[in-house]
């Protein structure tokens, strides 16, 4: 994990690589709980006898759902002190070029691709994160995320 305090050590983290999280198995009861909170029931995520005999061989996580993970994921890679309010700003590109089965364990790699100073005393933080799959060449998801960090 990387640890800055302060707009100074913010600034000075552009194009840094930040390495990769801890793998995370996706459980189907996760994926259960976040149809829940979306009301996004379709069958490919939420039923496993369905699911099996469909395209994937098995229900998966939506696609929100491990775009969603980068948040907790990328508290594993950077811990960012001295700094009054970080919020997120938004994302410039989100893709997800395959699925995610229930049973697969995901990981985050992340990279600082600018850090620039902003109003307000503040930095906006723009990273480029891979979420990657266990044993697979190709990604789960690819985003490029911008955060703005306040003094």
């Amino acid at each position: 994990m990387t640890t800055v305090n302060g707009k100074a050590e913010l600034l000075a983290l552009a194009g840094q690589d930040l390495g990769h999280t801890a793998w995370r198995e996706i459980t189907q009861d996760r994926v259960d709980t976040f149809a829940d909170a979306t009301d996004d029931h379709q069958w490919i995520h939420v039923d496993p006898a369905r699911a099996a005999s469909g395209p994937f061989g098995g229900t998966i996580a939506h696609g929100y759902l491990t775009l969603a993970l980068i948040i907790p994921l990328f508290g594993e890679l950077l811990a960012i002190g001295g700094v009054r309010m970080s919020v997120n700003y938004g994302l410039d590109k989100v893709r997800f070029p395959s699925p995610v089965r229930v049973g697969d364990k995901i990981r985050l790699a992340g990279r600082v691709v600018s850090v620039d100073e902003v109003e307000g005393d503040g930095v906006q933080m723009a990273l480029d994160f891979t979420v990657e799959i266990d044993g697979s060449d190709k990604p789960a998801c690819v985003a490029r995320a911008v955060y703005r960090h306040y003094s």
